[in-house]
């Protein structure tokens, strides 16, 4: 295994090439300069985020290398004395504040510095020590405070009088402790962060769970002296390498990524986290576009527990938090193995200095089985045998957004194929209850799974929206879903096994929302009507549902109005630069109303034009046991596949590997 690096240093000038590359720990410093100079800022202030603004779609098509263009930087601000957020547009090419726009009607996302502040707060203030007090808890620096976002139940919760984050209480045994396996159950503690004031509830007493949840070799025992590792760990694993000798396939140039036909540009942003641009195909002596822009939207986890301390939990982590901010610094062999490419990431801190993200996104091949066989029979007993193996490029990075960690992967296949997986891990978010209790509504069925004595883990779910911006042979797109269905008896179906794939054009934003529908197993089809295969058709790709999930929460429900992009798996929108997320710009504290079901309701035509394709899909997390202490990876997500966009199989050219040789029988 080879890690292949970047060559400059961490204070080496990166030179920016392309207007979609991501902002260098320079520009950062330039932005927060520009700023600084203009005597807007206030010690109360805080830079909340740095983002590239995007050029425009026009402007970046006819981009060629070397020639000049603009830089500017999208800025969010929290002005915590005057309880003000404020966005702003820095021109980096002039050096000026393009616009400064002051809101009082929404909140931006939350950082860890406002995060490590509450706690603090939290753990200083009077009434929040006699509670605990009340649970036996009179050391506090055993006391762990983990946050979550506030959410929005209406005028009720107070949430339209400042900014808020609410904290839940654990117990911690020591460095190497999971301190999730010992909830102080009932204690909601809520600090508004713009004036540090401290609220605290306590829904009741539960015992303190005693059982040890660690998971690592070095992790302490339980006051029941259960080890983590009964058994010790397996010692019958042999190593398993794997090497290129003649190194990786792909090509990096600065943002830009050549992998056999395949060819796109790496991005980065504070809350999406890893993005593509530009993805383009070679075939027929050019490169023909597929992809504008990819990335995932949105993240959503409604829980489905109704006690107090957890029924108020519906969490946005790419709005709220930010899934980019919480990337990890990948490891070789750990997180990615084999030949591997990294690309680091830049952002901001709250004074507006760069911290830079290593490794945030790896980048390797990996063998992924057959590509495609076939094996012939001869009349005199001979075998004719042709076999490809199948490789596949990785683009990958992995969040951790509280207790869980989050990968996200898109695969490159030699067929045409894109895939985009999300990989859960990590550890549940328990509670815990009375020992011999069980968490149930009624007799019929529960709301949680034990996993230890006294601990539980609710039910809840993730969903995932991912904007693919699409460019099939061009911006003029349309989308057709297909449904297949079985053809009645009759005359032109006497055996009664005849079906068909129907295919139905979404014609406008009303029309284009949609649910999966395996009984029929439906797909969409994007099309470019203007572009015709040699067979007649109008080329298309068509996005193929995976794993996915429906909300239990009910119509009207907090739930259902913040998380109203859930509600549809498929939404298409025509394009628009301001439309970017799917839960709108700010759902931290929102009640809803903005996003996908605001977008949509212009009911703009969608036929032969630029547009938006939003894909909703999720994972309904039923806890087992076997989920504790640290959960096994789930994946989730779905492909988008050439369907009529080749004159033929694309993976027709690969060769044989030379140790493949089948002997003629």
């Amino acid at each position: 295994m080879t890690t292949i690096t970047h060559t400059e240093t961490p204070t080496a000038q990166r030179v920016i090439r392309h207007p979609l590359d991501p902002l260098s720990e320079e520009e950062i410093s330039k932005t927060t300069s520009i700023l600084n100079s203009s005597g807007r800022l206030s010690s109360l202030m805080r830079i909340m985020a740095y983002s590239l603004n995007e050029p425009p779609k026009s402007a970046v098509l006819a981009f060629r290398p070397g020639q000049p263009f603009s830089r500017e930087v999208s800025v969010v601000i929290r002005d915590h004395g005057r309880r003000l957020t404020i966005e702003a547009i820095v021109s980096l090419t002039d050096q000026v504040i393009r616009s400064w726009q002051e809101r009082n009607d929404v909140q931006p996302a939350l950082t860890y510095p406002e995060v490590f502040a509450a706690q603090q707060a939290a753990l200083a203030d009077a009434a929040v020590g006699e509670v605990l007090a009340r649970h036996g808890i009179t050391d506090l620096s055993a006391a762990v405070l983990f946050p979550w976002t506030n959410a929005n139940w209406g005028p009720e919760d107070g949430t339209e009088q400042g900014r808020f984050l609410r904290l839940q209480v654990a117990i911690s045994h020591g460095p190497d402790d999971n301190y999730y396996a010992r909830p102080v159950e009932g204690v909601i503690i809520t600090v508004e962060l713009d004036s540090m004031a401290v609220k605290v509830e306590d829904h009741g007493t539960v015992p303190i769970p005693v059982r040890s949840g660690n998971y690592s070799a070095t992790g302490i025992t339980s006051p029941e002296n259960v080890p983590s590792f009964p058994e010790g760990p397996r010692s019958d694993l042999k190593p398993l390498t794997i090497n290129q000798p003649e190194g990786p396939s792909f090509q990096v140039e600065d943002q830009q990524v050549t992998w056999q036909k395949w060819r796109l540009r790496v991005g980065f942003t504070p809350r999406e986290g890893l993005v593509l641009h530009l993805v383009e195909y070679f075939d027929q002596g050019r490169w023909r576009p597929i992809i504008y822009r990819a990335a995932l939207s949105e993240m959503y986890v409604p829980y489905g527990d109704p006690t107090p301390t957890h029924n108020f939990k519906n969490v946005f982590d790419a709005g709220e938090v930010g899934i980019g901010v919480l990337a990890n610094s990948l490891v070789l062999g750990c997180d990615c193995l084999g030949e591997i490419y990294y690309f680091d990431a830049v952002v901001n801190n709250a004074q507006g200095g760069p911290e830079t993200i290593r490794n945030a996104i790896c980048m390797h091949e990996e063998d992924f089985s057959i590509l495609w066989k076939h094996l012939e029979y001869a009349e005199d007993g001979s075998t004719r045998v042709e076999v490809r193996r199948s490789r596949r490029l990785v683009i990958s990075s992995i969040s951790t957004v509280g207790n869980y960690e989050y990968g996200f992967y898109w695969y490159l296949y030699q067929d045409g194929t894109l895939q985009y997986e999300i990989k859960l891990t990590g550890i549940i978010a328990p509670a815990a209850i009375t020992p011999g209790e069980q968490p149930s509504h009624d007799e019929s069925g529960t709301y949680g799974t034990l996993v230890a004595p006294g601990l539980y883990g609710p039910n809840h779910q993730h969903y995932f929206n991912v904007r693919l911006d699409t460019m099939v042979d061009g911006l003029e797109n349309s989308v057709y879903e297909v449904n297949c269905e079985p053809l009645p008896w009759g005359p032109d179906n006497p055996r009664g096994n005849a079906w068909v794939a129907r295919e139905t054009l979404l014609a406008s934003e009303s029309e284009a929302q949609r649910t999966i529908e395996p009984r029929t197993a439906r797909y969409w089809k994007i099309v470019n009507p203007s572009a015709f295969s040699s067979l007649g058709k109008p080329v298309a790709y068509k996005l193929v549902p995976g794993a996915n999930a429906f909300p239990f929460f009910h119509e009207g429900s907090p739930q259902w109005q913040r998380g109203g992009f859930v509600r549809k798996h498929l939404w298409v929108t025509a394009y628009d630069p301001r439309e970017r997320y799917a839960a709108g710009d700010y759902p931290n504290q929102q009640a809803g109303n903005d996003g996908l079901p605001v977008y949509v309701q212009q009911n703009r035509s969608l036929e032969n034009t630029d547009l938006v394709v939003w894909y909703t899909f999720g994972s309904n997390h039923v806890v087992r046991p076997e989920d504790w202490p640290v959960m096994p990876v789930e994946m989730v997500g779905f492909s988008m596949k050439p369907a009529g966009f080749f004159e033929g199989s694309p993976a027709l050219d690969v060769p044989a590997t030379e140790h493949c040789q089948h002997p003629s029988e």
